[in-house]
């Protein structure tokens, strides 16, 4: 029996182009629009962290490399599960991790101490929205993912540190992930 070839995103999106274009807009809106209180590389680190925590590989492997791209180092991400404290995130981040984590695995427990801690960090109120809505939205992303069977691979992964490298000297874009969707053809150029 021949192994099937590795389903990569693209192709799902393009199978099914109905809700991409609203998805694409809110990935954009969320993830780069200038007036969150993160940064475009702590919002990819959160988008890692939960892809991570939901053992999403394949957006675990992207947003690790954007999160890269921009100012966190490939390891940085990984150490988050395994020695969060030598991950050399700053410590106004962890409060916003914790929270994430929480909302990830077990939604119901998240409490107003769990809030507070991102609020006493520094944070703005909007911190906790971006951060829930960043968690919600990778939460869906990587059930549609792991649903529709979408892996990664290497190459794949190689692909996508090519293209975010070739970007990342350019002005922020704030429409890259509409960018993208033209790129494969799921919205109009």
């Amino acid at each position: 029996m021949s192994e099937k070839p590795t389903l990569d995103l693209a192709d799902v999106l393009k199978a099914n182009p109905y809700t991409v274009p609203p998805l694409l807009e809110y990935h954009d809106r969320l993830l780069r629009h200038p007036d969150s209180p993160f940064t475009i590389a702590e919002r990819e680190l959160i988008a890692a962290y939960v892809s991570g925590l939901n053992q999403c590989q394949f957006c675990f492997g992207a947003h690790k490399i954007i999160a890269a791209t921009f100012d966190f180092t490939e390891e940085q991400v990984e150490l988050l599960f395994t020695d969060i404290d030598k991950s050399g995130v700053e410590k106004c981040l962890l409060p916003v991790l914790s929270f994430v984590k929480k909302l990830t695995l077990t939604p119901s427990k998240v409490v107003d101490a769990d809030r507070e801690a991102i609020i006493d960090a520094g944070w703005p109120q909007q911190a906790i929205f971006d951060a829930a809505s960043i968690c919600g939205l990778f939460n869906l992303m990587n059930r549609i993912v792991e649903g529709t069977g979408v892996k990664s691979s290497a190459a794949i992964q190689q692909a996508q540190r090519e293209r975010h490298q070739r970007t990342a000297s350019d002005e922020i874009n704030l429409n890259s992930y509409q960018d993208y969707g033209r790129k494969i053809g799921v919205l109009p150029e």
